[in-house]
């Protein structure tokens, strides 16, 4: 296995431990740590392609389990938000359904052997949700800090929208086969 894979494994096994600070606030400086949690292994995705992509080592493993990694961790943390009241279940559940729309999509692309690449939308998108994640983990009660939250809760939503309506449109071909 190669070192990207081995990244991406490393991410997806960060997010139980992400939970357990998340959802265990008795221990000391839970949210802190899984705000650094959270962090690490969101730049982890750019490191794991960057090196995927510089040294060749591109694989059917790592083009399938990358983006199942990032999509367990932000609907982990979604989840969790929803679970403290810090954003509203309907905001959660269009951005997780639409993570649903585009794997399906993906799925048929695959059985007509086509690759779609990802938007500026879509990296746009993920972004702002990464932000908006370690906004709402490290939980600061500052009101300039309470207003990023809000605006980086319904930026995320917008971009979701936009991104999926994006991504659906430039391949509607697709949905014709």
């Amino acid at each position: 296995m190669n070192l990207p894979n081995k990244i991406t494994i490393t991410r997806v096994l960060m997010i139980p431990l992400y939970l357990v600070f998340m959802l265990i606030p008795q221990i000391p400086n839970a949210r802190l740590i899984a705000t650094i949690i959270f962090t690490v292994a969101a730049l982890s995705d750019a490191v794991d392609g960057y090196i995927a992509r510089k040294h060749n080592l591109i694989t059917n493993f790592g083009k399938f389990m990358d983006p199942i990694a990032d999509k367990l961790l932000v609907c982990s943390a979604l989840i969790c938000f929803v679970e403290f009241n810090q954003i509203p279940s309907w905001i959660a559940i269009i951005i997780i359904a639409r993570e649903f729309i585009i794997s399906g999509f993906r799925l048929i692309a695959s059985d007509n052997n086509v690759v779609l690449a990802a938007s500026w939308w879509g990296k746009i998108k993920t972004n702002v949700q990464v932000v908006m994640s370690i906004l709402l983990t490290i939980n600061l009660d500052i009101s300039f800090i309470n207003v990023l939250e809000v605006i980086s809760i319904y930026l995320a939503m917008a971009l979701t929208v936009i991104s999926l309506v994006d991504y659906l449109y430039k391949n509607r071909q697709l949905l014709s086969n």
